[in-house]
């Protein structure tokens, strides 16, 4: 039987997904992202093994809380990174009925085979996809993650093509990603996109610097400020999100 590595668990989520959901936190991250507040999940050893069954088994304790809209959300790290895994759980949660989620910035994202097929199959037991589009400019996502977002914007499009339910999810970063000319990129290229049921920005915050400290790593945004009320109402209005 498969075994993932698993970062943590929440028994209660409310902003990752409809309704009350089960989170789980997978280990294991190549993205660098320069705000990221979980930089102990980038190595995918350091979680706790887990097989689907007893995940899941973990899981359903919770479900008579998770009423019509909730269910199980797998967040990372990057959930993609252990997508056999997932797949088997996702399958699984499917057979007991319960509504699956799956939160990713599509960095793993390729259509190299074998990988692009086992993604496919991936998709055929998701109902929903929490995709985290970090910077629309290339350039921009590469400084502020280190990889290129090609792939994640490819992936946005498969999935419209494939008419998979999404929400787009963005951190506004000051002086990063909540330039007007980057927002309104962003919001033009969402409007390509057929499936994005709705758009959420999630203002940048510190409270993962001290997580950076302990890990003996420089915080990148060290000295930056969580964005204004008015720079975050003007992102929503931009991008038309909540």
């Amino acid at each position: 039987m498969l075994k993932g590595y698993v970062h943590s668990l929440e028994s209660f989520g409310s902003v990752d997904g409809p309704g009350v959901r089960y989170v789980i936190f997978l280990s294991g991250c190549a993205m660098r992202c320069q705000f990221c507040h979980n930089p102990d999940t980038w190595n995918m050893k350091e979680g706790k093994e887990y097989t689907t069954d007893q995940l899941l088994q973990t899981a359903l304790r919770f479900k008579s809380y998770w009423g019509e809209k909730g269910g199980i959300t797998v967040s990372g790290g990057e959930p993609l990174l252990q997508m056999d895994f997932l797949t088997e759980l996702f399958r699984k949660a499917k057979e007991a009925g319960v509504h699956t989620t799956l939160d990713t910035s599509g960095n793993p994202y390729t259509t190299k085979e074998p990988w692009h097929s086992k993604w496919l199959e991936l998709m055929k037991y998701t109902d929903l996809v929490l995709l985290d589009i970090k910077q629309i400019n290339e350039q921009e996502h590469v400084k502020l993650t280190g990889q290129t977002n090609q792939n994640i914007l490819a992936m946005a499009r498969e999935l419209s093509d494939m008419n998979k339910p999404v929400w787009i999810r963005h951190v506004l970063v000051p002086g990063g990603s909540d330039k007007d000319e980057y927002l309104h990129q962003l919001a033009d290229f969402i409007k390509t996109l057929g499936n994005a049921r709705r758009v959420e920005v999630l203002p940048y915050h510190t409270l993962g610097i001290f997580k950076w400290e302990k890990l003996g790593i420089p915080y990148p945004l060290e000295g930056v400020k969580p964005p204004t009320q008015e720079r975050i109402d003007n992102a929503r209005r931009i991008l038309n999100a909540i």
